[in-house]
């Protein structure tokens, strides 16, 4: 129940309920004391003291949580949900229910109780339910939870046993307290540095073999099969409805550009604009030894350094408009290129500046604009013309398949074969109307569906739509050796590559063991020198591939390892620890992350002493009722 209200009031309270978040996280004993049958209340799952778990909580909960778990297993729509991990999700959902019910029997047991006050005071403090003046308006509550599906009754309810668990859980988390002790250690872990030297074989820079005779390309060719395979091909149509494919149909009359092109005119008619570094002073004198010291030619920071006391500011592309000071504006865009000049007095003081750049004005017609300020139009309204087009595209494909696409929809067509990587039979980038997150999305759908399926409008991501339709599917085979003989090439080349790269490798590893280090056996290879990382700071710059054992060697030891595109050798020079007390605002953002942790643990083993005190006592038939109903037991689509 609390966390269908989150979920459905994310906007309105986010943070009042961190700490039933920590109950949330933390549930996770073992459900005892199942019961077959419980009688006549056939409509119940779960009994826990007096209180109960609905069929319908377990159903609203398990429709409510649905769309966030596809979201995270990154399929499109529920049916891809495996029905194993349906159910898996549908008994933690249900965990939870149970959790909340036992934090509300345990205050029943206590004799905590909410006033009508209190329930008020929290519905009249959410911003969700507020009106244009900033205060409570009766008719928004109303539309919000017609919005959601809700009664008014029901919604209080749900208010009040979030006041009574927030009355439980908040005082046992904020109990904790982390001592400075454990703080130290644990930041001393994040904080210990090591210090490496790199040095990486690129399989790339080593050279390329004569080319074989048959007999090795064919011994080649005999035991790597799995490389030369022709891939499954699927022969798809596709339609797909995006910000990008209704662009160029969203119709703007030229008098709505040309109210833009007006508004905007600061934009497309640029006066000359310049680049400038200037320094303020109070004193005079300090002025003149700061003018001084440029005009001999000191860079910006010494400048800076030298004007201590005053202000100094770069200010890009500045128009005169956007200088405070008349007199500094009119001096500026009088000045010459790449002089210093002052000091000059102004009304906020002395004055000392240069003109490092000019750009000159610059006027862009209302015909040389328009298509530009077209495209900013299209570009913002599209996202909601798909939306309003979907609807119809749905209808569409439902009543006629993708044979039957309205032309005036901005919805793309396309069709043809190809594998699973996207590509055509000529190993060319398939032409489909999407790309990124939406044409994997693409793919992914071609190759999970059967050949002849029903096509489905579905939602994909970024805001846009789109529906598959497999004609035809070739499995992969494999391919002959004449077929493949300049891949076998192209492979045993690689793999020659790849081996040198080993060899060169392991004798500069197996030397830099012996020697102390990478830097004195390297030669004039190129090495990366003092890359520097913690486990709090990590380097990008260190692949992922050693970062699994640099932390735990010591000063003077090697590493050898492998990425995508080479060899890797290593060398950690030195390990040292900063004093972590040294940075007091890190060090307290350690402490209170323990305190948090050790809050949610108290928490933990509260809620686990509370089913042990009441065991729930659950109805597996009702439980498998309301799964079926809703298809998470495989017997039903989403």
């Amino acid at each position: 129940m609390i966390s269908y209200l989150r979920r459905v009031f994310v906007e309105s309270w986010l943070g009042r309920v961190s700490a039933i978040v920590i109950f949330l996280a933390f549930i996770g004993w073992g459900v005892g004391d199942v019961l077959g049958y419980m009688g006549a209340e056939t409509d119940v799952v779960a009994k826990i003291g007096q209180n109960r778990v609905s069929s319908t909580d377990l159903g609203q909960a398990l429709q409510a949580e649905l769309p966030t778990v596809t979201k995270q297993m990154g399929v499109s729509d529920p049916s891809q949900i495996p029905p194993a991990m349906r159910r898996q999700v549908a008994h933690q959902i249900l965990q939870r229910l149970i959790g909340q019910a036992e934090l509300m029997e345990a205050a029943r047991h206590l004799n905590v109780a909410v006033p009508d006050s209190a329930v008020r005071d929290e519905v009249f403090a959410q911003p969700y339910f507020k009106g244009a003046n900033g205060q409570f308006d009766r008719n928004v509550f109303n539309a919000r939870l017609r919005e959601h599906n809700l009664n008014e009754q029901r919604f209080l309810n749900m208010i009040r046993d979030d006041l009574t668990t927030r009355t439980i859980l908040q005082p046992i988390a904020q109990a904790a307290s982390a001592s400075s002790t454990m703080a130290t250690r644990l930041s001393a872990y994040g904080l210990q540095t090591h210090v490496v030297d790199m040095l990486r074989i690129p399989f790339a820079d080593q050279p390329t073999p004569a080319t074989p005779d048959d007999a090795v390309l064919q011994r080649f060719y005999s035991n790597h099969p799995w490389l030369f395979r022709s891939p499954e091909l699927r022969h798809a149509r596709i339609v797909v409805l995006s910000p990008a494919t209704v662009a160029d149909t969203i119709i703007v009359d030229d008098k709505d550009l040309k109210r833009v092109y007006e508004e905007q005119s600061t934009r497309y008619n640029v006066p000359e604009t310049r680049d400038v570094q200037v320094v303020t002073l109070t004193d005079e004198s300090q002025a003149h030894t700061v003018a001084s010291l440029w005009e001999k030619g000191a860079d910006w920071e010494a400048v800076q350094a030298a004007a201590k006391g005053g202000a100094s500011v770069e200010m890009p592309s500045a128009r005169p408009s956007t200088i405070p000071s008349e007199t500094l504006s009119k001096a500026i865009f009088s000045a010459p290129l790449s002089l210093v000049q002052g000091p000059l007095k102004t009304e906020s003081g002395w004055v000392v500046f240069r003109v490092n750049k000019v750009i000159a004005p610059k006027s862009t017609s209302f015909e040389n604009a328009k298509q530009d300020i077209l495209n900013q139009f299209r570009k913002a309204q599209a996202p909601a013309v798909v939306s309003a087009r979907s609807r119809q595209l749905q209808d569409a494909i439902a009543g006629g398949g993708l044979d039957s696409i309205p032309t005036d929809l901005g919805a793309a067509a396309a069709a043809g074969t190809l594998d699973a990587q996207g590509n055509t039979q000529d190993r060319q980038p398939a032409p489909l109307p999407a790309s990124g997150k939406l044409r994997d999305a693409i793919l992914q759908k071609i190759f999970s569906l059967p050949k002849g399926n029903q096509p489905n409008l579905v939602e994909g991501p970024d805001n846009s739509w789109y529906a598959v339709q497999v004609d035809t599917i070739t499995p992969e085979s494999p391919r002959t050796f004449e077929q493949a003989k300049a891949d076998v090439l192209a492979a045993w080349q690689a793999e020659a590559r790849k081996h040198a790269a080993d060899e060169h490798a392991t004798s500069l590893y197996t030397a830099a063991r012996g020697k102390g280090g990478i830097t004195n056996v390297a030669g004039g290879a190129p090495i990366q020198r003092d890359l520097s990382f913690s486990r709090a700071a990590p380097n990008e710059a260190i692949p992922s591939e050693l970062m699994n054992y640099l932390p735990q060697m010591k000063a003077g030891q090697s590493i050898m390892g492998e990425d995508a595109s080479g060899f890797l050798v290593a060398t950690v020079t030195k390990v040292f620890t900063p004093d972590p007390k040294a940075d007091l605002v890190a060090f307290q953002r350690v402490k209170d992350a323990l305190s948090q942790s050790e809050g949610d643990d108290l928490v933990a083993s509260y809620v686990d002493a509370l089913a042990k005190h009441t065991p729930p006592k659950i109805d597996e038939r009702a439980v498998s009722a309301t799964l079926s109903s809703l298809g998470f037991d495989g017997t039903a689509e989403q």
